[in-house]
């Protein structure tokens, strides 16, 4: 089996991992990967983000056709929005795994005002409004609470995630960034997730059916599931990070 990457990588790869600059001084970009069960396992885990914007049912309808589990990141915002793809994910519970993507997908950073020109929580108390929202819809439309939360865009003030961590939530790191916030072309996305190393964590998007990069996903699973690995939700096998 490949070594696995450093558990507790520098910021400034994690920044190119990401293609995105380093985050600054404070700031961090947390990192997950798997403990595969036995030595050579090829076990991915497959996590979507679902921020705002609609439902990319060409991810949605291959994970379901073929029984592929993956965990799903929601915020409050985009179940409002998206009642029909909850009910697609809540009728299969053995292979959707809900967790906490915030409440109106606000970044839980408070020493900096804006990440990726997105507004940030500014406070703590910001940040705990947003984990608590999204997780109170999660479990008003599943009828299960969640115990992880990822950010939006995945950068966090180390306070934040202290505070997040008090509250009782694993933060949800990743390995493998497959499509860059769904910005990256068809083929690179489909590279990204086909050259993917045993207990790795993948990031990609489930909101931006308009968008190449969700084709892209789908090949690169197919491409994986085809050469026999096997496809995890983060509470399946045992996931360690920062």
């Amino acid at each position: 089996m490949p070594p696995f990457r450093s558990r507790l990588a520098a910021l400034a790869f994690l920044a190119a991992l990401a293609g995105a600059p380093p985050a600054r001084a404070g700031d961090v970009e947390p990192r997950l990967v798997l403990v595969p069960p036995t030595a050579g396992d090829k076990v991915v885990a497959l996590t979507f983000d679902a921020c705002s914007g609609a439902f990319d049912k060409r991810i949605g309808d291959y994970l379901v056709a073929n029984a592929i589990p993956a965990t799903i990141f929601v915020t409050h915002r985009w179940i409002r929005r998206n009642a029909d793809a909850m009910a697609t994910f809540t009728a299969r519970p053995d292979l959707f795994q809900i967790e906490d993507h915030g409440e109106d997908h606000i970044p839980a950073v408070t020493d900096r005002s804006f990440v990726f020109g997105l507004k940030t929580a500014g406070d703590l108390d910001t940040v705990k409004a947003e984990v608590e929202g999204g997780a109170a819809a999660i479990l008003a439309a599943t009828g299960v609470a969640p115990h992880w939360f990822r950010g939006a865009t995945a950068r966090y003030s180390t306070d934040a995630v202290a505070a997040i961590e008090a509250e009782g939530y694993r933060v949800a790191g990743y390995s493998l960034n497959a499509d860059v916030g769904a910005s990256l072309p068809e083929k690179t996305v489909a590279r990204r997730i086909a050259a993917a190393r045993p207990g790795d964590v993948v990031i990609a998007h489930i909101n931006q059916p308009g968008r190449p990069a969700g084709a892209g996903v789908v090949d690169g699973i197919e491409t994986l599931r085809t050469a026999g690995w096997r496809f995890v939700r983060l509470d399946d096998v045992e996931a360690v990070g920062k």
